[in-house]
């Protein structure tokens, strides 16, 4: 009697490798285009078997601006350490912030996820406001700087930058949305003239 065929056990892809998937279908095909079975296929699960991993969409959704925001927080860290002047490096910080244009994937998904939290546990939440949080500590350290060099106005360093944060975000759904008159270089072009306004120019 022949021997039964071996069963094989087919691994799992490293999680990085399904959050990287995520994202670029994110980029290509928009959040629309982004379903578990069709995840599935670019990686080599089943639906079911990436549900056991993340358990929801929302938390698939969650780990993957995660994923992106470590790549962009080890950007922001090599620019935060250039040489140069403070106000070089707090241009270079808004260029890292806000989008690359019209549907950029890291803000698309970062919009999805502030619609989703609504509904979201404290656990979700918090991680949120992690991920904000390292921005925000990054440009208050920044502000603190160029204060103390005599570069920038001495401003409540905390105070501007969740002020400057705001009008970021503001200027970033513009963008990401597409809405016309706000392309990435004409909201650059604003958030220079507000710099120049507030913090490097003595009011008159």
């Amino acid at each position: 009697m022949p021997a039964a065929p071996r069963r094989t056990h087919q691994a799992a892809p490293p999680r990085e490798d399904v959050l990287a998937a995520a994202m670029a279908t994110i980029a290509e095909r928009g959040l629309d285009g982004l379903t578990m079975a069709g995840l599935g296929r670019e990686v080599g699960m089943s639906s079911g078997h990436l549900l056991y991993y993340f358990r929801t969409k929302d938390e698939l959704l969650l780990q993957t601006l995660e994923w992106s925001e470590r790549r962009l927080g080890a950007e922001r860290g090599a620019l935060l350490a250039r040489p140069g002047t403070a106000r070089e490096r707090l241009d270079a910080y808004l260029d890292l912030y806000l989008p690359v244009g019209h549907r950029d994937p890291h803000w698309t998904l970062w919009l999805e996820v502030w619609g989703r939290s609504r509904n979201a546990d404290d656990d979700a939440r918090g991680r949120q406001a992690a991920i904000e949080g390292v921005w925000h500590r990054d440009l208050v350290a920044l502000l603190a700087e160029g204060i103390s060099r005599g570069e920038f106005r001495p401003v409540d360093a905390e105070r501007f930058a969740a002020r400057l944060r705001a009008l970021l975000d503001g200027f970033s759904i513009h963008v990401t949305v597409g809405i016309p008159g706000a392309g990435r270089e004409q909201v650059l072009a604003q958030a220079a003239e507000f710099l120049d306004e507030t913090l490097t120019r003595s009011p008159a």
